[in-house]
């Protein structure tokens, strides 16, 4: 019997195959980066090919790393980055273009035409550059001929999901989940089907669509016999890897962006304070659980632009050294809107902004502020959650690379005013993935023991007296105003 389920996390900057034992500790991985491809401002590619290339890599990695084969595995589960666009030729496989990222703008123009009530009201999403349907139809129409291919069938639409189950079942397969496709804008949030009135506003082909399944279920095989039993954009997974399945949990994960999500039951909560209602996941047969979810456009590519860009740091994980080198950001505020701003705001006129600089800022000033940048953002969003829900939070469940980062996490406590708490496997967006895959085909049995697995590495507990909270988040705010109406 097969004693361990392998998931994919693929990410905005790398792919990545975790293997998990039954008590969800990582047996091994294998990761590899892809290129940001940054053909001018505001837009962000990736190579598709590339990043399927790289998930088959990964998983030969973790396999020969711990001395296992595909048999060994009982189940592969799909955690991947949300609305990223891509499209290929049905005979061929190939890509007929790059990748449009889930951070590209090149769409902001396209958003004044849209009805903002009937997005609202059919998707749960504003209208935003952020999901897959106007990056889809910037492609028809800007890659000569495709439009026509597309309406002939010749042509396949996928969020990455569709497009790894694409490559891992040899062209097999052209599906997607119910919380990818609630990301497309293109899915009624109520029937979970593609439709017809979205299809005709953003001009999308039904012809070139995958089917909508459930998020956990044996969609194939993949290595030849092991079931590929799961597929949920990586929000959800982290949620559902921090076993939050009661109505009222929240999780927030640290990657590129930053994301918070809150357990909302088989009930839509329709936001009026600038948050996103989608679906959290789906298995099998059983009800839809939804949430609402606050989107950070950047977190931690804040710190990959002070490397990066500035050449401030040498890696990310200098930036806690060179941010707890001094005291506080001495009145400097960074607001990295390098894709305009997300939940609550919603504003792509946005631009990023380093404010109340003096001579004397340094480096690690600026540094200390990024850091600071991250957890107010995540405040923003969890007061406006409080104000949709009716729900105070009373400690913020953590994970994704930044949370490392012991010093941002004690800055999340402390301008949240609530602790923050990290579990013992902190890459839970892999490990929610192949808790599905594992559910799925009978490997866990149920959540309960599911939750038995959890175990907490780190609690971080609020230490700014309430005026310095208030100052800081006046601050901040004010230096978001200064970020608007550049464009």
């Amino acid at each position: 019997m097969a004693d361990f389920v392998g998931a994919i996390d693929q990410g905005t900057t790398s792919t990545r195959f975790m293997i998990f034992d039954r008590a969800g500790t990582e047996i091994s991985r294998g990761q590899i980066e892809h290129r940001q491809i940054l053909p001018a401002a505001g837009r962000v590619e990736h190579d598709a090919r590339e990043i399927g290339e790289n998930a088959r890599k990964t998983i030969d990695v973790a396999l020969a790393n711990a001395g296992l084969v595909a048999s060994d595995l009982a189940a592969i589960g799909i955690a991947n980055q949300r609305e990223t666009v891509v499209l290929w030729d049905r005979a061929t496989g190939e890509p007929v273009a790059p990748a449009i990222v889930w951070q590209d703008t090149r769409t902001a123009a396209d958003l004044r035409e849209l009805d903002a009530d009937l997005l609202r009201e059919r998707t749960g999403l504003p209208p935003a550059t952020y999901f897959s349907a106007t990056k889809a139809r910037w492609l028809l129409d800007h890659t000569p001929g495709l439009r026509a291919r597309a309406e002939r069938g010749e042509v396949l639409f996928g969020t990455i999901d569709s497009w790894l189950i694409w490559n891992l079942t040899g062209g097999e397969l052209h599906v997607t989940d119910v919380t990818n496709a609630s990301r497309t804008q293109l899915m009624n949030l109520s029937t979970l089907a593609w439709d017809p009135v979205l299809l005709a506003l953003f001009d999308i082909p039904e012809a070139m669509l995958p089917t909508i399944r459930s998020s956990a279920e044996v969609y194939g095989t993949a290595l030849g016999t092991v079931p590929l039993a799961a597929a949920i954009g990586d929000q959800q997974a982290a949620l559902f890897g921090q076993t939050c399945f009661e109505p009222g949990d929240a999780k927030c994960t640290y990657g590129t962006g930053n994301f918070v999500l809150l357990n909302t039951g088989t009930t839509p909560v329709r936001s009026t304070h600038g948050l996103l209602t989608t679906v959290a996941y789906k298995f099998k047969s059983q009800l839809p659980v939804y949430a609402l979810e606050g989107s950070v456009a950047a977190s931690g590519s804040a710190i990959q632009w002070l490397r990066d860009q500035l050449g401030i740091l040498e890696s990310a994980s200098d930036s806690e050294t060179l941010a707890a080198s001094v005291d506080d950001s001495a009145g400097v505020c960074f607001v990295p809107a390098f894709s305009g701003l997300f939940a609550p705001y919603w504003r792509p006129d946005a631009r990023a902004a380093i404010v109340g600089l003096s001579r004397f800022h340094t480096s690690a000033h600026i540094t200390r502020a990024a850091l600071e940048a991250i957890c107010y953002q995540t405040r923003d969003v969890v007061v406006a959650m409080a104000q949709d829900s009716g729900t105070e939070l009373d400690c913020l469940q953590v994970d994704g690379g930044v949370t490392a980062n012991e010093l941002c996490m004690q800055l999340q406590a402390d301008i949240l005013g609530v602790p923050v708490s990290r579990p013992a496997v902190a890459e839970t967006t892999a490990l929610g993935a192949a808790y599905a895959a594992g559910l799925a085909v009978g490997f866990w049995r149920s959540e309960d023991e599911l939750r038995a697995n959890r175990r907490e590495d780190r609690r971080w507990t609020p230490t700014w007296a309430p005026d310095r909270r208030t100052e800081g988040i006046s601050r901040w705010h004010k230096a978001v105003d200064r970020t608007l109406d550049w464009v």
